[in-house]
């Protein structure tokens, strides 16, 4: 760790700098708000990150503006509100006044047994803030990881798409808004570029500042549990109970979550949540905009990491699929010592994956798509929302006069691991685009190459035809398709709605 270093952390909390020391370093955010501060309105449902009944806002600088965004507080680690401004819904009553969105709450009957409420109304004032025009899908979305058993979402939905009009006729300024510039003042005094450390070094919560001390203290401690958005993490500590003795956060780190773009690609340091990549893999391809959209709720994407849900080697994290498909490749870093590889390369084996102790993944370079080259990615869940993938399908070809020239076909869910189509991409090479009956041989060996499992989300057989089935749906769009540029351009003019 470099110095100096503090054992606390500090938030801001109605207007005033709230400093917490000698916490566990699993405790939840939700469990301190209500057990230590009595803010009992922020309600604990699923304890997995799924219901939303837990939402709180968070506050950060981005470019000097506070920008809020909704988190999920039973799975939110107390530590990694350091720097931010926890807002709960007791916040939002200005001197007894009702805010916009709970007044639209109220006016729509929005509410009946108000378990949900607080949640609902936390997540809505994150939109409110946004200060963006808002139409029914951006209200549907932004309530996805809030669900309700009794009200309907009707009443909700109207109460939104009033409060979150953005006219300026229509929507006056809040107290938020009201001190906004007092608000980026006291968040930038607490911005000190310390690294945190809190507890022992057998028992530790710790923040670093910079990569570097990231680096150092991850080869110093290399049993310790890496934690970015605790979308996963989280629900080890509530559902299965486990004992994370060393805890190190990374989203603190200056620098680990940039997002660059150049001519080439698109590289996302590890540390980059989806709603902070979403623009930027949006601008290679209009499907990865659509996958990142159902990536878990707006709570999670707020939270979750490309690199964290890279890192932890599920065979059913939906990002990986569609970054092997386009040819992504990793950095990893331990210690002072980098070295890059395939992403695809990365996962050796179920819960097995090419790290080694004291390393983590750095970053992850996306190259563009070629003006030959074709893309499709498709998921399939049972919810259409805020549901974990029981397939996920990424398709990249490319393709001279009509016939394919290569293919890159990879699948999450089907095997132990994120997975190439190995065979079926051997077969298509030479396909014709325009003849169907040249795709069959591709199709058929979709079999060979996977050999999927039975589990709760869905059957071996389901599996297997859907992946086929996928394919040729790939195939059949892609046939349409002789330019990427004609793509690109109905996707920015809005006219591009084939994404399933």
């Amino acid at each position: 760790m470099s110095e100096p270093s503090r054992a606390s952390i500090r938030y801001l909390s109605s207007g005033r700098i709230v400093e917490a020391t000698g916490f566990a370093p699993t405790a939840t955010l939700l469990d301190h708000l209500r057990l230590t501060r009595g803010l009992t309105g922020t309600k604990e449902g699923c304890g997995e990150g799924d219901c939303g009944a837990c939402t709180v806002a968070l506050g950060r600088l981005v470019d000097g503006r506070v920008v809020y965004r909704p988190v999920n507080a039973c799975i939110q680690l107390l530590g990694q509100v350091d720097g931010a401004e926890v807002v709960t819904v007791e916040d939002l009553s200005d001197g007894g006044e009702l805010h916009p969105v709970q007044a639209a709450m109220v006016a729509h009957h929005g509410s009946q047994c108000g378990f949900c409420t607080p949640g609902i109304v936390m997540s809505l004032f994150t939109l409110y803030e946004a200060g963006e025009p808002v139409g029914r899908n951006d209200v549907l979305s932004q309530l996805s990881g809030n669900l309700c058993r009794c009200t309907g979402y009707r009443p909700i939905v109207d109460a939104a798409l009033e409060a979150c009009d953005s006219r300026p006729d229509h929507k006056p300024a809040d107290a938020f808004a009201a001190r906004a510039a007092e608000t980026a003042a006291r968040l930038a005094e607490l911005d000190d570029g310390q690294d945190v450390f809190v507890g022992s070094p057998d028992r530790f919560f710790a923040a670093p500042a910079s990569i570097d001390a990231l680096a150092s203290l991850y080869a110093t401690h290399p049993d310790a549990t890496l934690v970015a958005g605790a979308t996963d993490v989280g629900l080890w500590v509530t559902k299965q109970l486990k004992d994370l003795p060393k805890i190190i956060h990374v989203g603190r780190a200056a620098g680990f979550n940039t997002v660059s773009i150049d001519d080439a690609g698109v590289t996302l340091g590890s540390g980059a949540t989806f709603a902070e990549s979403r623009a930027a893999v949006a601008a290679i391809d209009p499907d990865l905009d659509e996958i990142w959209r159902r990536i878990g709720s707006e709570q999670v994407r707020a939270s979750g990491t490309v690199g964290g849900n890279i890192a932890n080697g599920s065979p059913i994290g939906d990002s990986p699929p569609a970054l092997i498909a386009l040819g992504a490749t990793l950095t990893l870093r331990r210690g002072t010592t980098t070295r890059s590889l395939p992403l695809e390369e990365y996962f050796l084996a179920y819960g097995k994956q090419d790290r080694r102790p004291g390393e983590f993944v750095a970053s992850v370079r996306v190259p563009k798509l070629k003006s030959d080259q074709l893309f499709r990615a498709y998921k399939i869940a049972k919810r259409y929302d805020q549901d974990i993938s029981a397939i996920m399908a990424a398709f990249r070809l490319t393709v001279d006069t009509g016939f394919i020239r290569e293919a890159r076909i990879a699948f999450g869910g089907m095997a132990a691991t994120p997975k190439r189509a190995a065979a079926a991409e051997k077969a298509l090479v030479g396909a014709s685009l325009d003849d169907s009956s040249s795709w069959t041989l591709a199709i058929e060996a979709l079999a060979r190459d996977y050999a999927p499992i039975d589990d709760m989300r869905a059957s071996a057989a389901y599996r297997r035809d859907t992946a086929q089935a996928l394919l040729e749906k790939a195939l059949i769009e892609l046939a349409g398709e002789t330019t990427r540029a004609t793509r690109v351009a109905g996707f920015r003019e809005g006219t591009d709605e084939r994404v399933a």
